[in-house]
């Protein structure tokens, strides 16, 4: 099983990549082989970082032999993505916003049907927009056809959205429980819903 982790921050090592790694953390312990995207490293070489438009429907062209081309044949091949980004004005990043957009061939393709997917995400205060960004990651994992889980688990509780930090993320025992519980979620469901990705 594979799982890839999508940091959408502009810090590789910041609050939003330490949820990541919690998450992606604990699939690892229970089987998952697992890799990090960031979105700002796979960006910085292409002529326009964001989606133009160029061609309908997307055929990758402006992206062709770059990292990011590399980064969506790795997502094309993952049974879960744990997505995580920064709040910046109530949303989600710039730098995840144009990665995502960046992908419609996959979408076209159809290439993230049935992928299992969560969220993860951190915010400077407690109330500091950490739920809408989750819900619009959330939106932007649907479009692709995506299964959407929670950080609810049989064993844990419930849960909410998914694991939402005040930083400094490393210091917020409740947000690290949290991606902990997303990741044993997300392996669970990736593992279950594994004969729908036919590929």
């Amino acid at each position: 099983m594979l799982i890839i982790a999508i940091n959408g921050s502009p810090n590789k090592k910041g609050n939003t990549a330490c949820l990541l790694q919690e998450a992606l953390g604990q699939c690892q312990e229970m089987g998952a082989k697992g890799q990090i995207i960031d979105c700002q490293t796979v960006l910085k070489e292409q002529k326009t970082p964001f989606c133009v438009a160029c061609s309908s429907p997307c055929s990758g062209k402006c992206y062709k032999d770059t990292s990011l081309e590399k980064a969506y044949a790795l997502m094309a091949q993952a049974d879960a993505l744990i997505v995580g980004s920064p709040v910046y004005f109530g949303s989600p990043s710039a730098q995840l916003k144009a990665f995502w957009d960046k992908g419609r061939q996959l979408r076209s393709e159809k290439k993230l049907i049935n992928v299992v997917g969560g969220a993860v995400t951190s915010g400077r205060s407690r109330f500091g927009g950490q739920e809408p960004t989750l819900r619009t990651i959330h939106d932007m994992l649907l479009v692709q056809g995506m299964i959407v889980v929670g950080d609810g688990y049989s064993q844990d509780d419930c849960g909410h959205f998914g694991a939402a930090a005040q930083e400094p993320a490393r210091d917020d025992e409740n947000a690290l429980k949290r991606a902990r519980i997303l990741g044993k979620r997300i392996f669970e469901v990736a593992r279950a819903t594994s004969p729908l990705r036919l590929r």
